[in-house]
């Protein structure tokens, strides 16, 4: 039975995943800052074998990680989903920098020990959360933009470097559009899905070994056109947000 280490389990997709995972007979492990909403979550799941507190902004976060792996006695599939954004047209400070400090900083962490993880056991699958906000800069929201595309990138990167060394570590790059979380509401939202939806759809892709995938599957259509669309088109009339 493989075992699986899902952080920012405690709303959201990360939440959806953890219930998907339990109810396929894996063993599970979660995390997140808000440790009441993870043992409501182990309550409900006996699968759910173990939880922990893990803010992945902080130092301590890869210890914390560490323990969490060795308390589920090992790890099979990470599932990084934790990540923050807002729209912020007025740019404010505190925000900007705090998304850059979690979907950036905290998400490399995270990424750099699994992936050490993997590489001295000698297997493994990474599977991260992104966006499609990723694939061009958008003007409502410049940090959260900006830091999905980091993601994507670090996410190529890594899973370039699996294959060139190489080393049987999988490195999936999960690419929502519009979910029905709290990051996925507001004015302008199309084609939009339940969490569940999207955790079956990520169960479903890593198990058939896909390398990207988008949630749901017809936001590959926005991904193409998004990364073929002229900037004078983009920037004048394409895409163009409004608060």
């Amino acid at each position: 039975m493989q075992k699986v280490v899902i952080i920012g389990a405690s709303s959201g997709i990360g939440e959806a995943l953890a219930k998907e995972f339990a109810s396929q007979k894996y063993e599970v492990a979660i995390a997140a800052r808000r440790i009441e909403n993870l043992k409501k979550l182990k309550e409900k799941y006996p699968q759910i074998f173990h939880y922990r507190a893990i803010d992945i902004t902080t130092d301590g976060c890869v210890t914390e990680f560490s323990q969490l792996i060795a308390e589920l006695g090992g790890m099979d599939i990470l599932l990084l989903t934790s990540g923050v954004g807002w729209r912020n047209p007025s740019l404010d400070e505190e925000k900007e920098l705090h998304t850059i400090d979690v979907n950036c900083t905290g998400f490399t962490r995270i990424l750099l020990y699994a992936y050490q993880y993997f590489c001295k056991k000698g297997s493994g699958t990474i599977a991260a959360t992104s966006s499609i906000a990723g694939f061009r800069g958008l003007d409502l929201c410049p940090a959260y933009s900006a830091s999905k595309a980091f993601e994507l990138s670090y996410l190529e990167s890594l899973r370039r470097k699996s294959k060139t060394e190489p080393k049987n570590i999988k490195i999936i790059s999960l690419i929502p559009g519009f979910v029905n979380t709290a990051m996925g509401q507001g004015a302008g939202v199309f084609w939009r899905c339940e969490p569940e939806v999207a955790a079956q759809q990520i169960r479903k892709g890593i198990e058939q070994k896909k390398e990207i995938i988008y949630i749901t599957k017809r936001w590959r259509i926005v991904a193409w056109l998004m990364k073929r669309i002229p900037n004078f088109l983009f920037e004048n009339i394409a895409f163009r947000t409004k608060a």
